[in-house]
């Protein structure tokens, strides 16, 4: 399977924001916009946990700690999905992955929050 394709990672301070993306393979184009798209994350020796989900309805669910600083979006036109992170703490670094309808993944792109 090719991997959907994160971005967007890297240092940013406390208090930062960055704009994660996530672009779709070739081989999903025709169904993308029926797929439930996710953001995980994984820190050093935790468990990958979801951060938010955002559904063909677009109706979106997000992570109790990202709630009201993190937004999930989506453009089924360029068949990209999107994580704003805004307000961002130390306890946010970690690799974070996009998702597909729970069967595709993404390589992961790191983020560390730090002064």
């Amino acid at each position: 399977q090719v991997p959907l394709v994160e971005s967007g990672g890297g240092l940013v301070q406390p208090g930062g924001s960055l704009r994660l993306s996530c672009a779709a393979p070739r081989s999903i184009f025709s169904v993308f916009s029926g797929y439930v798209m996710a953001w995980y994350r994984q820190a050093p020796g935790e468990q990958r946990e979801l951060v938010a989900r955002i559904d063909t309805d677009r109706r979106t669910i997000y992570a109790d700690s990202v709630t009201g600083r993190f937004t999930i979006s989506r453009d089924n036109s360029r068949k990209k999905v999107y994580l704003q992170m805004n307000s961002l703490k130390p306890e946010d670094t970690a690799v974070y992955y996009c998702n597909a309808q729970n069967s595709y993944w993404g390589q992961g792109t790191q983020v560390t929050v730090s002064s």
